[in-house]
Order: C-alpha cells, then structure tokens, then sequence
C-alpha cells in the first residue's frame, strides 16, 4: 500500500477539514521584480502570511501534478526533483510525483549553484520543480541543467528559462491518475546530509516510505485531534515523515516559517498545536528566552501543547531535565535514525520512558538493532560497539552506487557508523560516529559523553568535541564551545570545571565560537576539524565571540 492511498482516504472521509497551514511570521515581498532572495522585512506580530487547504484541495492539486506529468511523459520510475523552502505547494508536488510512479527527488535548498547541477546528474533528474528563492542559482547553471531537463518554476514571475507551474497545471484533471504502485516500486531519493563528504542519493521504496508513516503515528499514538508543528525542511526525511504521522491520522499541521523562540511558542498558541518537532539549538534558545524572561509562558495558550520530540543529533541529558522545569506535563521522545533509514525512528526513547533521557531508547516500530564489534560480531552487552539496524524502512541501496551500498548493507544490516553501548534494561545509548572517536595515545575518547558532561555547566549554551592532531599523542581533545547571551567565561574555568572527568578525557584545547549547525541541527563537525585541526593551532589562538572571553 503507497502511502499516497492514505491522502485519497482523507480526501474521501475529511474532504472539509484543513489538512495544512503554511505560517511565515515574517512579511514576504512576493511582488518583488527582481530575482534575489525574499527579503524577510518585519515580524509578524500585526499581520501574518498564512494560507491552508483542505484535505480535498490537497489532493485535487497532486492528482493534477500527476496527470502534468505523464502528459509530459514522465514514465514509472524517472527522477523529479523538488528545490523549494517549504510552502502549501512543496506536499501536493511530492505526492504528484508519487502518483505517476516516479521518483521525488528532494534537493536540499541550501545547496549552491555546484551542488545542485552535481546531485541532479547524481540522480540522473528529468524535471525540477524549484521556488523564487533559486532563480538566481538556477540562473548561473541553466545552460547545463537544461540539457534534457524540464524547469518548472513555482512563484509568480516566471523567468524565461523556466515553465510556469500555474499555468501547466490550470487545465490538467483532478481525477486520480490510474497508475498502479507496488511497495517493491522505486519512490524516493533523499541525499545524505553530507556530514561525512558529498551527499550521496539514497533510494527507497514504497514500502520504506508506508513504514515511515505508520510508524511515526504509532510511535506518537498522533490522533485526529492533533496538530503537529513543523518547522525543519520538508527536504529532509525528519520533517517529511514526522509530518506523516498527520498523513496517517488525518489530522492538519502547520508549516512554520522560523525558529526565534517567540515565533514559535506564537505558532503553538494560535493554531493550537499539540505534537511539536524541535532541534536541540531551538530548545537552548527557548529555555534561554524564558530564564532571561525575555519570554513568558502565561503570555502563550499552551496548555493543549502534549508532546516535544528532539532528534537529529544526540540530546544532552540536562537539556531535557531543565525543559522539564517549565513544561512539567510534556511528553517527551527522542528519535535516532538515517537517511538510509528512512529518517527518524528505527531507534527511538518512547513516550512512556522519560526515565531513560539519555539513551537513544529501543528499536523503533518493525526495526531490530544490533550492536557489534570491528569484524561483526555481537559484542557484549555494556560494550562499545558500531550499531546496525534492519527493517522495512531500509534504503534500496545508494543510486548507481554498488559499491558503497555494499559496504553500508550486509545480509539485509544497515551499518550506521555511529558507536553504541546497550545497558542491561535492552536501552541504546549512542557514543558517537565511528568517524568522530578520537584516539589520544591508545585511548579511545568519545565526544558525545563530554559534551553531555560539559553541556551541564551553566554558562555553556552548546558545545562539539573533535579530535585535533598532536605529534606526541596523535590526536588531542578539542572543546568548541558557545556561552550563554550575557555571560562571559574563560578557558580556566572550564578547565576547573572539567576536573570532574578523567584526566585523560579532559579537553587539552578550549575554543570559544558559536557551535556551526546545519539545517536539520547537526554539528558540522567537518567544518571544525577544517577550520581547527591545524597542528600549530595553540590553546591562545581562537576567535572571541562579542559576550565571551
């Protein structure tokens, strides 16, 4: 079953009823004539940019996707790409795609003009639907891109290199195309977010994409009367099978343009959100706006707010208990997964198991996990070792990629990368990516525990430990720290307040920065190690941000 038979269901039971709402709490210039970037000019307290559609709308509009499409000749399993911020048209076009039997293609809107041209030959693309935000990159490559390629433009204002999408679509049926869709048929290519060198295009099935959805409304019990708030890029497979929980249930969600403390607890109390999806940087800068009391919970209708979810990255421990201190009632999850796993879920904490916050939690719905050592076998339970996962919501493989895809799958097991510890109540606990340990004369040092540690000193507002390289020991510990707003701190004072660790698992170098994050909040640990890892860097010589010293 495709997971697109779940929006005609909705269509047929809550034909009425509002499926999505696209909020951006800034005013936009749409009647902008030139091709540069929205200018995001005032905040949005007077008047809001908020459209919705219905259940019934939303389907109509990706029924006449789909039959654009195949009059365009789009066949069972060819590439459409989507380059858009997120909007009311980015789900009907997604689940346009999926309705001809090809392939949706999200590209990541934080892509250059290089990038976009390399994942579009990647994935050997035929069409790319893209917004205004991309005239410009679009532009400067759209000699090459246009070879055998259709460009759809989505906004107002088309540019003459480009098909306007309103216009193609105007005429086309609204009627459900007859293309039959099997679960082993191709659906999907999400890429890599990167973190570990160039994206590469993951492929999954119907099957992966109809357990993503499944699993996310039963991991969540996401009812008719919830209302999710979503906020990360639909690009991503988070956002977009988060979102799925609302596509199981039938129930509306709210797409929110920014990330400001205020802007979202606004969102949470005007639309009446229930189920919201935040980053570990999102929640630091809430909990910071309400400790300044720059921000005040009786100000917000919160109350049928019922459940917070984090996930992308390790959470540390404290954050949730300081969270816990003004949301008292929340319920509370963590969800652990990949791209290649179809996103979020394969390990998750469960509502139920709060009293674990810390560990990633059990295997998700339909998911077994593993956790072995360097030549596959099953390590003891308490022992360090790479975590594997195996389920219906596994990647095909990685597009015209075999050799990759057969050093990531073996015997139907997804290598992870990522180093995990069981402890004995059967809870996972990640340590950190295989890539990222650092060894220091023979130890094995893991980044995620001392940042979990160095996350509890007050004055830290986010931290990433990398490894730089020392002639003597190999590699020494790095901390890259960022300090609250209005605080100062010094490296002698984290270096007395990391007297509590092992000596060998202090961190020999302090640099004070903000924490670099990508869009769906990932340390860009790469970055770091490139911007950091020179050998002559000395404990002196880092950058000041203006409230720190």
């Amino acid at each position: 079953m495709p997971v697109t038979d779940y929006l005609e269901r909705n269509h047929k039971l809550y034909g009425d009823e509002v499926a999505l709402v696209e909020l951006n709490p800034l005013i936009q210039d749409r009647k902008r004539t030139t091709w540069k970037e929205y200018e995001l000019v005032q905040p949005i307290s007077n008047t809001a940019y908020r459209r919705e559609i219905t259940w019934a709308v939303f389907d109509e509009k990706a029924n006449r996707v789909a039959n654009m499409l195949l009059d365009r000749g789009i066949q069972k399993g060819d590439r459409v790409a989507i380059l858009m911020f997120n909007c009311l048209e980015w789900l009907p076009i997604y689940f346009g795609i999926l309705k001809t039997g090809a392939i949706a293609v999200p590209f990541n809107f934080r892509f250059d003009a290089k990038e976009i041209q390399c994942c579009a030959n990647l994935a050997q693309v035929h069409i790319i639907f893209f917004g205004p935000e991309f005239v410009g990159r679009l532009e400067s490559i759209q000699e090459e891109l246009s070879r055998g390629r259709l460009l759809i433009y989505v906004g107002d204002g088309c540019p003459t290199f480009a098909e306007c999408y309103r216009e193609m679509v105007a005429d086309c049926s609204s009627q459900p195309p007859l293309i039959r869709l099997e679960d082993e048929d191709d659906a999907a290519i999400y890429f890599s977010s990167g973190t570990t060198g160039f994206p590469k295009a993951i492929l999954h099935n119907h099957e992966s994409l109809m357990q993503a959805a499944q699993m996310e409304q039963k991991h969540h019990l996401t009812s008719r009367e919830d209302v999710f708030l979503c906020i990360p890029p639909l690009y991503h497979t988070g956002a977009k099978f988060h979102w799925m929980g609302s596509l199981c249930a039938g129930s509306k969600a709210v797409l929110l343009t920014g990330t400001k403390p205020e802007i979202i607890l606004d969102a949470v109390s005007k639309e009446k959100c229930t189920i919201v999806w935040l980053l570990v940087p999102w929640v630091q800068d809430i909990l910071e706006a309400l400790d300044s009391g720059r921000l005040k919970l009786e100000d917000y209708e919160l109350s049928q707010w019922r459940l917070m979810h984090v996930g992308a990255q390790p959470v540390p421990p404290s954050l949730i208990r300081h969270w816990k201190e003004y949301f008292p009632n929340h319920l509370y999850d963590t969800n652990y997964g990949l791209s290649e796993s179809t996103g979020p879920g394969c390990v998750h904490l469960g509502i139920e198991n709060i009293h674990k916050v810390g560990a990633i939690g059990i295997p998700g719905y339909r998911w077994e996990c593993r956790i072995v050592d360097n030549d596959g076998n099953d390590v003891k339970q308490g022992d360090v070792g790479e975590l594997l996962v195996k389920g219906p919501g596994l990647m095909t493989c990685y597009y015209n990629d075999p050799e990759a895809t057969a050093q990531t799958l073996v015997n139907g097991w997804l290598h992870t990368g990522d180093m995990a510890m069981q402890d004995e109540d059967g809870f996972y606990y990640l340590v950190d990516r295989k890539k990222d340990v650092i060894i220091s004369g023979g130890e094995n040092i893991y980044p995620v525990e001392i940042e979990n540690f160095l996350n509890t000193c007050e004055k830290v507002k986010d931290v990433a430990v990398i490894g730089l390289p020392d002639k003597r020991l190999g590699e020494i510990t790095g901390a890259v720290i960022s300090i609250h707003d209005g605080m100062t701190c010094t490296e002698e004072e984290i270096m007395e307040f990391c007297k509590e660790l092992p000596r060998y698992k202090r961190p020999r170098k302090i640099i004070f920065v903000e924490v670099p994050r990508n869009a769906t909040g990932k340390i860009e640990k790469p970055l770091l190690r490139e911007r950091y890892g020179a050998s002559h860097l000395v404990a002196k010589q880092y950058e000041v941000h203006p409230n720190q010293k």
